[in-house]
């Protein structure tokens, strides 16, 4: 994964991403920065007009006879601080909620996106990716992302446009104290940028370690059965809290990075009271400003400190969000490599269901060996292929291929005489019908399992095809039949169960070509041959190809094919695999007891 990380281009900056998620709120997102720029010009109000009252009612000299002669100006300067000050609340409500609207519009949309994505990626991503990983990215990760549209994004343009309109506001009344005063920012600014170098990479592995813990949180949830029977429940507690502890400290070193920063940012920040103190009263006393003008100065110095205090929290967060966007651009521009090609052949009718291989090898891409030597053979529409091996022997890699989740690496493979890199992906796997020995329930009814690659099937057919693949009788004593839940991955059904109900899911699409690995390896024998009776009388054509370790399943089958070592070392019926007196004849002999 660090190679890809390494390589890895983004073809659009971490902004420019966000403004392109913004899309149908971009005028909102636009007044809401607008109206930060306008409630922030509107904090100089406050100031202004109370220097004007100390300049012209309490300590100017005529402040005496204005307050008698002219006492409604007096109420009208307190009615405009007063009404300023609501009008600016309202701008601030409504543009806080404006800005929370977009984010969470964003955070939709990026989320469905993302899921979009994951569901359309080949094998090979999910062999990259770890679970836990993928579901930090779309959890903490986009929260990150909302938190900048609807809070980072806010708190610089309100920084800039208060520090800017006080700056300017400052220098026109007196320049000289204006210039005392800012020369403090370009030392808080390098303050800043030094600790967003030393913070960058800490927000970085601070989000590795989330992900790290979550993977872990995640398998041993997912595998919690296999804790139990090992007894390793309080291994699985101190690996997690290993994990929490690395977390944990690498959150406070994250914090710590600022913790050391923040007392000069303060003690700078502080200053400019101190500055105001002795400049402003020197310059009071010798008479070059009035009170009002060093009392806007006193009611304004917050305005230049606070976001300097700031600043620190918002790079904080502005790195966070730095690390966790490049998590989730990844995603979001990341694009599978099995796709359909450009000049893919529509085949929208049912397929025939002949399979064939010629000369196919085929070799993973974090792999030394290749898995699959020069594979060759032919599957006629209706017949049954049945292939044996040893473990290990490229056997489920064989089919894997069939339905294109990985590439042959040489060779090819056609359906209907189509090489199937020129046939349409959602064509190709809807004439597919796939059950492995690893079987995935989903949590949903018995029916809901069924009907899967179906929805629109009736629940009579549900139940013709449970009795195809022997599982309408134990379906029929659950407590509420077909409408029995399901735990999550089948818990509380058995083996057996489990696969009959997988082969049941299989057959409902009615495929063209039916792909059985070892489906029928956790059933009994009596039940087992019931199955392939019912395999035998399908009312729909099916080209059947079955992965098996039992003579049982594989004697009728059209034509046997023996995997060793990535090759195909016999291939015949079983009784000319018999008479050769190879594998298959060694084989027969074993089950058979002798």
């Amino acid at each position: 994964m660090g190679k890809r990380d390494k390589k890895w281009k983004y073809p659009r900056t971490r902004l420019q991403w966000l403004w392109d998620n913004m899309e149908g709120h971009r005028f909102i997102y636009v007044l809401a920065m607008l109206g930060t720029v306008v409630y922030n010009m509107l904090q100089l109000t406050v100031p202004y007009f109370s220097g004007k009252i100390v300049d012209n009612f309490l300590t100017g000299e005529n402040a005496s006879q204005n307050l008698t002669e002219h006492p409604d100006l007096f109420i009208q300067n307190l009615a405009l601080m007063v009404g300023l000050t609501i009008f600016r609340c309202i701008i601030v409500y409504v543009d806080c909620m404006a800005y929370e609207y977009v984010s969470q519009a964003v955070l939709f949309r990026v989320r469905n996106y993302l899921y979009d994505k994951i569901q359309r990626q080949d094998m090979k991503f999910y062999s990259t990716y770890r679970t836990g990983d993928l579901m930090t990215r779309v959890t903490g990760d986009l929260d990150a992302v909302r938190h900048m549209v609807a809070w980072v994004v806010r708190m610089v343009m309100e920084a800039v446009a208060l520090v800017s309109f006080t700056s300017i506001y400052f220098i026109i009344m007196d320049w000289k104290l204006a210039f005392n005063l800012l020369i403090v920012a370009p030392l808080i600014f390098f303050i800043i940028y030094v600790f967003k170098l030393l913070v960058a990479p800490m927000h970085a592995l601070l989000r590795e370690k989330l992900a790290n813990m979550n993977t872990i949180a995640q398998e041993n949830i997912a595998g919690n059965r296999v804790v139990k029977a090992f007894a390793r429940e309080d291994h699985e507690i101190e690996k997690f809290d290993d994990c929490n502890t690395d977390y944990r400290d690498t959150n406070k070193k994250t914090a710590g990075v600022w913790l050391r920063f923040f007392p000069f940012v303060e003690t700078l920040a502080n200053l400019l009271s101190v500055i105001l103190l002795l400049v402003g009263g020197t310059f009071l006393i010798r008479g070059d400003m009035s009170m009002g003008e060093y009392v806007a100065f006193s009611g304004l110095i917050w305005a230049i400190a606070n976001p300097m205090r700031q600043l620190g929290n918002v790079m904080n967060e502005f790195q966070r969000f730095s690390a966790a966007s490049a998590k989730v651009m990844e995603i979001y521009y990341s694009e599978p490599e099995i796709v359909d090609a450009k000049d893919a052949v529509d085949k929208p009718d049912r397929f025939k269901g002949e399979v064939e291989f010629k000369d196919v090898s085929f070799q993973y891409a974090d792999a030394k060996l290749p898995v699959l030597e020069h594979i060759s053979f032919t599957a006629k529409p209706g017949q049954t292929i049945a292939i044996m091996g040893e473990t290990g022997c490229g056997k489920t890699s064989l089919i894997h291929l069939i339905p294109r989740f990985y590439e042959p690496t040489e060779g090819e493979i056609l359906v209907d005489g189509v090489n199937i890199n020129k046939l349409k992906l959602n064509q190709l796997r809807k004439n597919i019908g796939l059950a492995t020995q690893d079987v995935l329930l989903y949590s949903d009814t018995i029916d809901g399992n069924i009907a899967y690659g179906d929805s629109n099937i009736s629940k009579d057919e549900v139940v013709r095809f449970a009795k195809y693949s022997a599982a309408s009788d134990f379906i029929a004593k659950m407590p509420e039949g077909y409408e029995t839940i399901v735990g999550e991955r089948g818990v509380g059904l058995s083996g057996g169960q489990k696969q009959r109900i997988s082969l049941a899911r299989a057959l409902a699409v009615r495929p063209s070509i039916l792909i059985l690995d070892d489906t029928t390896s956790a059933v009994d024998l009596e039940t087992e041959k019931e199955i392939q009776e019912s395999l035998r009388h399908l009312d729909f054509p099916c080209t059947k190809i079955i992965i098996a370790q039992r003579i049982s399943t594989t004697k009728d089958a059209d034509q046997i094919l023996i995997m060793q070592h990535g090759e195909i070392t016999e291939r015949g019926t079983h009784e000319e695999l018999i008479k050769k007196g190879g594998y298959y004849a060694e084989l027969v002999k074993l089950q058979a007891g002798a």
